[in-house]
């Protein structure tokens, strides 16, 4: 492992290529062509018997492994019991029993009641008539990010703002939405020194937002990323979040926490933001949750989910199988201490990482917590630009030598595998990004390797 029998894409890859061009609208990101057949634990098996390592975790989807037993098992179960009873306009326990568990690790203060999707984006919108509707349109407006991926639906959408391509032509979008600068520390929007970045950016809320733009009493909440995902896997500087929270504390605006690609033990812990010690009021959860089987979850304090009958609601959310998927997530990661191993092999990960950024000039900067990885690379250390094409060659050379990884931001590395990972494997698919870095960094003119 890796084990690659045939050039990807293979024969019968080719061919199954052919078709989906032919049939399916392709307004997707395939980043390269791996059509996988099966996948078991950290392994992804193509149509042509090729055995990749997966570095990505289906877009940190499949955090307790491919194909996990004891999630299979569960799914079987509860399908010969109950497929589905909408829980939009009726009962079962399932739902109540998934999230008294929820319930116990969700670091939100005081009671919380949660509400049921099927996606991440569904979880945003959801949030979005939750705040709104908390102050009976007595704040119409929202804050998010800039950098910011929260799906691509169109509240979501208007979230968004990680690449024009996912904007472009579908104005107009909700109203009310003020992006302002996330704090990136190497590529701080306000020109000061990293550790300052933080802090630029609450000035820039108080004195351009909130003393020249809007009132704060009219913000129902700002949306944010405890780690940028789509945006470059940013880290924000330690004292970012605390200060956050104090100043949307300060004028009663929610905190609206996505944690849709960080959450459920991506970082080390079962919610990213658990690193700098804040409570949000809401909390958004997808793609990990049951492991494969698409379900949203918003999580907030009792007192803010309370919009009236009716009002929200999804005949899919909270489907009895992807909840019993859920169900046993939970007891893997606990039971098979996968948050400890989060944080332990993503540190040596990191730890390498750093290596390369003093051996090899295009590695810009490594950041992450966890196994949430982003290591930047750039066609120049000074003026920082970048490496796009180089990004692309890179993860199409590791996909053609057996290693699954991906992008993010504009010339980002992003290393999300599973949290079964052993360090064992987890150093082999670094050494095959190494032996592609080594190489791409020498073709990177004016640099040296």
């Amino acid at each position: 492992m890796p084990k690659i029998v045939v050039e990807p894409p293979g024969p019968k890859a080719r061919e199954l290529l052919e078709r989906d061009s032919r049939l399916l609208m392709q307004s997707f990101v395939r980043w390269y062509p791996l059509v996988a057949k099966r996948a078991y634990g950290v392994v992804i098996e193509d149509v042509d018997g090729n055995l990749f390592l997966d570095m990505n975790a289906g877009l940190a989807v499949m955090s307790v492994g491919h194909g996990h037993p004891r999630v299979v098992n569960a799914i079987k179960r509860q399908a010969e019991k109950l497929l589905h009873y909408s829980l939009t306009d009726f009962y079962y326990e399932e739902a109540v029993t998934y999230a008294e568990k929820l319930s116990k690790i969700v670091p939100i203060e005081g009671g919380k009641k949660f509400f049921f999707a099927n996606s991440g984006a569904e979880t945003i919108e959801a949030s979005i008539k939750i705040s709104r509707g908390r102050a009976e349109g007595r704040r119409p407006y929202v804050i998010a990010f800039i950098g910011a991926f929260h799906g691509r639906t169109t509240g979501a959408m208007a979230l968004t703002a990680s690449k024009p391509v996912q904007r472009k032509g579908f104005q107009p979008l909700i109203s009310g939405v003020i992006h302002v600068p996330y704090p990136y520390p190497y590529r701080c929007p306000f020109n000061v020194d990293p550790d300052k970045c933080g802090d630029a950016v609450i000035g820039f809320l108080e004195e351009w937002i909130f003393r020249r733009m809007v009132d704060p009493n009219e913000v129902a909440a700002v949306f944010v990323e405890p780690i940028q995902g789509e945006g470059g896997y940013v880290v924000p500087p330690d004292d970012f979040f605390p200060k956050l929270r104090k100043l949307t504390r300060q004028h009663d605006i929610l905190l609206v926490d996505d944690e849709v690609q960080a959450g459920m033990g991506r970082t080390g812990k079962w919610f990213a933001i658990e690193h700098w010690g804040v409570k949000p009021d809401i909390i958004t959860m997808a793609k990990a949750v049951a492991s494969g089987i698409p379900l949203g979850v918003v999580a907030g304090r009792e007192e803010v989910m309370n919009l009236p009958a009716g009002s929200h609601a999804s005949t899919f959310g909270g489907n009895p199988v992807a909840l019993a998927a859920a169900n046993e997530v939970i007891d893997i990661i606990r039971e098979e201490k996968l948050l400890e191993n989060a944080a332990r092999v993503g540190e040596s990960l990191i730890k390498r990482a750093m290596e390369w950024k003093e051996q090899y000039e295009i590695v810009g900067d490594v950041r992450g917590k966890g196994l949430m990885i982003g290591i930047e690379l750039v066609r120049n250390r000074k003026t920082k630009e970048y490496a796009s094409k180089e990004l692309a060659k890179v993860i199409n050379t590791c996909f053609k030598h057996g290693v699954a990884v991906i992008g993010a931001g504009f010339s980002t590395i992003r290393l999300s595998p599973p949290l079964v990972i052993s360090e064992e494997l987890a150093q082999k698919g670094m050494d095959v990004i190494e032996s592609v870095l080594k190489e791409v960094n020498k073709e990177i003119s004016g640099i040296k390797p």
